[in-house]
C-alpha cells in the first residue's frame, strides 16, 4: 500500500522561477549560439554550482576574470546583473502550489540550489516564496543536490518521512538523487504534465 504524501519539496528555479541566463545575455551577445558557447566554456553550471553551495560571488567571479580576462565584462555580468536572469514565476506551477497550499492537507517546503548572496532577490520578487513551510537553499548549508546530505538536512530539520514526501525538480540528476533515499519523485518538465503525475497519485488540486 503506497504511503500518503504529507508534504511536497519543490525545487525552485526552472520549476517555479523562470531562472534563465538567456534572459540576460541575449541583450549582450547577438545570437543564442554565441550565448550557448560562453555558458559551456566559461560561465558554466558547474562553476555557477560552485556559488551556489556557498563560493562567495566575488571570489567565483575574480576565478574566471583571472582565467579569461578577454571576456571580463560578460563574466561581471553574470551576477552584477543576475537580477536579469529572473523571469516571471511559473504560473502554472505557482497554480498548482497555491491549489495544494489551500487545501490545507500538505506541508510545502523549497529545496534548492541557489546562491545564499542572490536568494533574498527573488524573496523580495516573489511573493510566494513567503508562503514555503520551510525553506532550505544551499548556498546557505554549504552543500547542495544531488548530494544526499542536502536532502537529509530538509528531512532532519523538518522531521519528515521520505516515503510521505514528494519532491519536484526540473533536473533529472536531482529527481534519481531523492528516489535513492526514497523519496518518490517528479521529474518536471511543464505544469501540465507535473498536474497529470499529481493525478496519477490521486492528488486532486
Amino acid at each position: 500500500m503506497t504511503t500518503p504524501v504529507k508534504a511536497f519539496i519543490f525545487d525552485l528555479g526552472m520549476v517555479l522561477i523562470d531562472w534563465n541566463p538567456y534572459h540576460l545575455y541575449r541583450q549582450l551577445f547577438d545570437n543564442d549560439a554565441d550565448i550557448h558557447t560562453f555558458l559551456t566554456t566559461i560561465c558554466t553550471m558547474d562553476w555557477n554550482e560552485e556559488q551556489d553551495m556557498g563560493r562567495p560571488i566575488k571570489e567565483g567571479t575574480e576565478l574566471l576574470v583571472a582565467q579569461y580576462p578577454e571576456h571580463e565584462a560578460n563574466i561581471r555580468a553574470y551576477y552584477g546583473r543576475w537580477d536579469e536572469m529572473l523571469g516571471g514565476p511559473i504560473a502554472g506551477t505557482v497554480e498548482i502550489f497555491n491549489s495544494l497550499k489551500a487545501s490545507g492537507q500538505y506541508k510545502l517546503y523549497a529545496l534548492s540550489n541557489w546562491s545564499a548572496e542572490t536568494f533574498g532577490i527573488a524573496q523580495e520578487r516573489y511573493g510566494f516564496l513567503n508562503e514555503f513551510d520551510g525553506v532550505v537553499i544551499s548556498g546557505v548549508e554549504k552543500t547542495r543536490k544531488p548530494f544526499p546530505d542536502f536532502y537529509q538536512i530538509l528531512l532532519n530539520r523538518y522531521q519528515l518521512q521520505p516515503a510521505e514526501c514528494l519532491f519536484i525538480d526540473d533536473n533529472l540528476r536531482n529527481v534519481l538523487a531523492a528516489r535513492e533515499l526514497g523519496i518518490d519523485s517528479i521529474h518536471f518538465v511543464g505544469a501540465e504534465n507535473l498536474a497529470e503525475e499529481l493525478g496519477n497519485r490521486n492528488i486532486t488540486l
